[in-house]
């Protein structure tokens, strides 16, 4: 299996990097770095700041503190629940409080972040399926998905090009498999033959495998979350199967 790096000690190399050539994630990666000073000398050998990691970890970092806002309060308990999801290390607590911060003060609509990350990722939607993953594990970290919320999570959703039915596969493999439709899990239509639905099985296995998503850069923090989708995708398969016999 190949391994995964923490991307949490790249945050600071990120910043002075100036990555992303500009928009709004490059000027709070600027206001960032304007508060402490990094060298380049920061991140591990062989990684650069634009490395799909660290790149894919200031994406969530900034639409979380984005999201964070949706139903208009922006509480403490927001921010302690991003770094309880995604165990973010005590020595870099205030580093991530500190972009998260900015991104949240930022006047510039979650809208423009999306865009900048799907204009980033453009031809890798897998990777924009995971920036999508994260957020809803965020979004549940309370246990309920409010209005507001799913609101933005739709909006980015289309501004990343994914199709409303899309949407309803990646929403409907977060929030609970026993209550949720097998078919919306699996994406597929309740009509569809048997081989249909094996084919989609295996190719969502393959895209949510571990192997997969560190290969496409994404750190160890979100590949431990991605065993979670990868179960209720197990477990919608095994329901279709039972159901069909």
């Amino acid at each position: 299996m190949l391994a995964a790096m923490s991307i949490w000690g790249k945050l600071g190399g990120a910043a002075a990097g100036f990555l992303l050539g500009g928009g709004p994630i490059g000027a709070l990666l600027g206001a960032f770095a304007g508060h402490m000073l990094f060298d380049r000398d920061d991140l591990p050998a062989g990684e650069s700041a634009d490395a799909p990691g660290v790149v894919f970890t200031i994406a969530i970092i900034a639409l979380g503190a984005k999201m964070a806002k949706a139903d208009g309060v922006v509480t403490k308990d927001e921010e302690d629940a991003f770094k309880r999801i995604f165990r973010v290390p005590p020595s870099e607590e205030a580093n991530v409080r500190r972009i998260f911060n900015l991104a949240r003060q930022d006047t510039a609509g979650f809208e423009v972040y999306a865009a900048q990350i799907a204009r980033l990722f453009r031809g890798n939607p897998a990777i924009l399926e995971d920036v999508l993953d994260g957020l809803f594990e965020i979004a549940k970290a309370d246990g309920v998905l409010h209005p507001g919320e799913l609101a933005f999570l739709e909006g980015v959703a289309d501004i990343f090009g994914f199709t409303p039915g899309e949407f309803r596969r990646i929403r409907a493999s977060h929030f609970g498999p026993d209550a949720a439709d097998p078919y919306a899990i699996l994406g597929v239509a309740h009509d569809a033959s048997d081989d249909e639905i094996k084919r989609t099985y295996r190719m969502l296995v393959r895209e949510n495998h571990p192997d997969s998503l560190i290969a496409r850069g994404v750190p160890e923090e979100f590949v431990k979350l991605a065993n979670d989708k990868l179960a209720a995708i197990n477990t919608a398969y095994e329901r279709i199967v039972k159901e069909r016999k």
